[in-house]
């Protein structure tokens, strides 16, 4: 069997990953995707200024890479 690239199973489009900046509050946050900044819902996860999310659809649905302190 081949490994399929993961994409949504309703339209085939990629979640992209982008760094959370601030939480705005009401579940939203300020996120940089690479190509400027977006607002997009952080209400499915838990999510924190530094933390790498994985966007689709404007929908924050995992966190991947978690803030790092300097310490």
């Amino acid at each position: 069997m081949t490994e399929q690239p993961e994409v949504c199973l309703t339209c085939s489009d990629q979640a992209v990953p982008a760094r959370v900046l601030r939480l705005l509050g009401d579940g939203l946050a300020e996120v940089e995707t690479g190509c400027g900044t977006e607002e997009v819902s952080v209400a499915l996860v838990d999510a924190r200024p530094g933390d790498v999310v994985l966007v689709h659809a404007k929908e924050a649905i995992a966190v991947t890479g978690a803030h790092c302190d300097d310490q």
